[in-house]
């Protein structure tokens, strides 16, 4: 989305394909669509005449997901070969089961790939040519960085003191009480469950050393109970089981976080296995000030400095206890708290922000421009 605004931003003409077609039933697709729309990107349907016509004509095919690939041959057929010169493929993702000949077996013959940090390429580089036998193209890593929106907001005392009063009134809690969210949808991949199980270690802490500190209270933003999953029906069971409902408090999934930013203390970020792509929920916490309390794996090891921005612990159980430390490190020095806050806020406006974006992408778009056969009109798709 923010590459379409932003070629958007530079009069670019820009499509955007979508498989499936939003329905009004459905608020987060909905919103996302009236987005691109008020912004004068184009909204099509991924299937049929219409998306091939379009493809065909464009200086540019960004390809924003590991499973597009598979569109390639459902719509474009026999034409292929025609746009595989001219694709950008922008990858997102890093669990195993995205490494399947189906999704990317044209790959090697793209314009180049762009990922979201380091340490992910380097991932899909080692595993497309051991298990699949392909060699990537050439391949650029793009870290992402936050809206001009986000920032104002986050910068704006005013505003951020009115959401924050708002988020708490909603969920009854006190100015003074300390909140520690996890925001992102709720998976197994995104370690809930284990942020939990570190949270109530953390009050047994604090109980046990009779700290005197402000209550805690946990955050999942990204719940989803109209699905009612089997593992939120757990996490659920987990906080029923532990007497923890007072301290525990599930939101339903939004695209609107800057709320939340505002209203908590500490950012974890608990994604498990390879970890996050990137994250961008971490430089959006960052930005409001927030300490991240992550996992030592995937992009969050580029976004956050250890001891100095954030802590971080280990994936899987033999991180459960190292975060409900770092937990109650974070609830009982303040001026720690704070200052990781501000030195994550200052190194999101050396680095994470959309102008710093704007202009990795800039170069890879020349790049990959260059190497595109067919330069004959100003269709971005």
């Amino acid at each position: 989305m923010e590459l379409a605004f932003l070629l958007r931003s530079v009069g670019a003409e820009v499509y955007w394909m979508t498989i499936m077609k939003p329905s009004e039933t459905d608020e987060v697709t909905y919103s996302l669509e009236h987005k691109m729309l008020d912004r004068g990107v184009q909204v099509v349907s991924a299937k049929g005449k219409e998306a091939l016509d379009t493809a065909l004509r464009a200086d540019l095919v960004v390809l924003n997901t590991a499973v597009a690939g598979k569109w390639l041959d459902v719509v474009l057929k026999g034409d292929v070969h025609r746009v595989l010169p001219k694709v950008l493929w922008w990858i997102h993702e890093m669990r195993g089961h995205y490494f399947k000949l189906d999704y990317v077996k044209h790959l090697p013959f793209v314009a180049g790939a762009m990922i979201d940090s380091h340490v992910t390429t380097e991932y899909w580089k080692n595993r497309t040519q051991e298990r699949l036998k392909i060699k990537m193209p050439d391949t650029y890593v793009v870290h992402l960085g936050n809206s001009k929106e986000l920032m104002q907001v986050a910068e704006d005392t005013v505003a951020k003191r009115v959401l924050r009063e708002h988020v708490r009134e909603s969920l009854g809690v006190l100015n003074e009480d300390l909140l520690f969210a996890l925001i992102n949808s709720v998976s197994r991949g995104k370690g809930q469950d284990l942020f939990l199980r570190s949270f109530y270690e953390a009050l047994q802490l604090i109980k046990e050393k009779k700290m005197q500190i402000p209550p805690l209270h946990a955050v999942i933003v990204g719940s989803d109970m109209s699905a009612q999953t089997k593992f939120e029906m757990e996490l659920r069971d987990y906080v029923v089981q532990k007497k923890i409902q007072d301290r525990v408090h599930f939101v339903n999934k939004t695209l609107t976080v800057a709320p939340y930013l505002a209203a908590i203390d500490v950012l974890v970020q608990n994604s498990q296995a390879r970890g996050e792509c990137f994250g961008r929920i971490t430089i959006e916490a960052m930005a409001f000030q927030l300490p991240v309390l992550g996992t030592a794996a995937g992009g969050t090891t580029e976004i956050v400095v250890n001891g100095t921005t954030g802590l971080l612990h280990p994936v899987g159980k033999p991180g459960v206890t190292p975060l409900a430390k770092n937990i109650v490190k974070l609830a009982t020095h303040v001026e720690r708290r704070l200052t990781m806050g501000k030195r994550g806020y200052e190194r999101v406006k050396e680095r994470f922000l959309e102008q710093h974006m704007a202009e990795r992408i800039a170069r890879v778009l020349k790049e990959v421009l260059r190497k595109s056969k067919n330069k004959s009109s100003r269709h971005i798709s």
